[in-house]
């Protein structure tokens, strides 16, 4: 057999990541490929993918970032924004397939794990926030991820906040609730309410997004009160730091009784989840 690999899966609403990396996280090959709509074309196109990176190699273990919700006792996956995806048992059919061992968790915590480790960050109280084609979070208490009742994955994005929108009836979530953070701040979420893509909005409203999302993270920074707070995904990224200060200016006017972390830009970038995958991949969750 050839050298020890581990693959990384981030199966995203819009695209999927696929890289190999070795035992010390170097990722020796990536690619990325549009999500398919259909259930067995996803499927499909990720054993291809994982056996086009391990060809040659040993490989010793699979981790993947996916959408919420998962079922991590029964191993089964229905992410959000994927519709034909519902109770797929991913962790049986990809460990039946290549007899390694396969962990998966919601995407946003995969993200937070790759960004604290391969990031090296010490905070005992890590919050990682992704804003893509929808919103999410991974809350990390001493390095291990934390989740609520039930081994339930908390979801901030889905938290009710007075937002600023020049049309309030077109706000709508994914989730059926018609005032949840997502449906303002992601992308998702921007394209609905402003007819175009983040990278496209103007002043005025990157102004709106930063307002809203300030006042989504003064509720979170007040009942979670993390040291730092590191945002990843399109449309932070498209946003950069002049965002971010938007962002803590407006969390800041009613922050009153807890500090306002540090917030920062994602270092590893669109390779977040990914980079998460392949930890997990090597150390499990």
């Amino acid at each position: 057999m050839g050298e020890e690999i581990y693959i990384g899966l981030d199966i995203g609403g819009t695209k999927i990541m696929a890289g190999c990396a070795t035992r010390d996280g170097e990722i020796l090959r990536k690619v990325k490929v549009a999500s398919p709509f259909s259930l067995e074309k996803g499927l499909r196109l990720i054993n291809e993918l994982t056996q086009e990176l391990s060809e040659g190699y040993d490989l010793k273990g699979i981790g993947v970032a996916i959408g919420g919700p998962i079922d991590t006792e029964k191993g089964t996956v229905s992410p959000l924004h994927q519709t034909t995806w519902r109770n797929v048992p991913l962790k049986q059919m990809l460990e039946k397939r290549w007899k390694c061992p396969c962990y998966f968790e919601v995407d946003t915590n995969v993200a937070a794990i790759g960004e604290y480790y391969w990031g090296n960050y010490n905070s005992a109280k890590f919050l990682y926030i992704t804003l893509s084609t929808g919103m999410g979070g991974g809350f990390l208490v001493d390095g291990k991820i934390y989740k609520g009742i039930g081994g339930v994955h908390p979801e901030i994005a889905h938290q009710s906040i007075n937002y600023r929108c020049a049309n309030p009836r077109i706000v709508s979530c994914e989730c059926g609730v018609s005032d949840c953070l997502e449906s303002l701040v992601s992308g998702n979420g921007i394209l609905r309410v402003y007819g175009k893509p983040a990278e496209k909005l103007g002043e005025d409203e990157w102004d709106e997004v930063a307002w809203n999302l300030g006042q989504g993270i003064r509720n979170i920074v007040t009942i979670l009160a993390p040291e730092v707070i590191v945002f990843g995904g399109g449309v932070a990224t498209h946003g950069g730091e002049e965002f971010l200060k938007k962002v803590a200016s407006s969390a800041s006017q009613s922050l009153k009784l807890v500090p306002l972390p540090k917030l920062r830009i994602s270092l590893l970038g669109y390779d977040t989840a990914l980079s998460g995958a392949c930890y997990i991949a090597m150390h499990g969750i």
